[in-house]
């Protein structure tokens, strides 16, 4: 299982970032080789559900994801969501929180906790590394509205 931690500050208000970050089609965007599918109706809410496939062709596998907490940033109260993983080969869980930052930016805290099956816990760190890497990367570019 591997943990990673992103810390990001956006010349974007609060709200706009969560609806940026929260865009669950727009993460397929935003990740290398990865198509979203939201499996329950509009809009995001506690249970709702959606798949991210990745890879190619026969080598693709589903991240099932559920929303389990669900708390959008009101006034000056900070956004929370929390996503359980469920896949038959990735688990864990990721965290957003998007709160206000100095001079009316958003500050955007991303973690998550994976475990990819069958992969031996001796590659913890590097999957750390990689996923770190990737959803950073997804994380800049949802920011940045591209």
């Amino acid at each position: 299982m591997a943990t990673f931690l992103l810390e990001r500050t956006a010349p974007l208000p609060p709200s706009e970032a969560w609806r940026r970050l929260t865009d669950w089609p727009r993460h397929g965007d935003a990740v290398p080789l990865t198509r979203i599918t939201v499996l329950t109706p509009p809009p995001t809410r506690v249970g709702t559900v959606f798949v991210a496939r990745s890879g190619l062709g026969p080598l693709a596998f589903d991240d099932r994801m559920e929303v389990t907490v669900w708390q959008p940033p009101a006034d000056d109260a900070p956004g929370r969501c929390r996503l359980e993983k469920r896949g038959r080969v990735v688990l864990g869980w990721a965290e957003i929180e998007v709160r206000p930052g100095p001079g009316g930016r958003a500050r955007v805290v991303w973690r998550e906790e994976i475990d990819v099956r069958l992969l031996p816990p001796v590659l913890d760190g590097a999957l750390g590394k990689a996923s770190r890497l990737m959803f950073g990367r997804a994380a800049n570019r949802l920011l940045r509205g591209r």
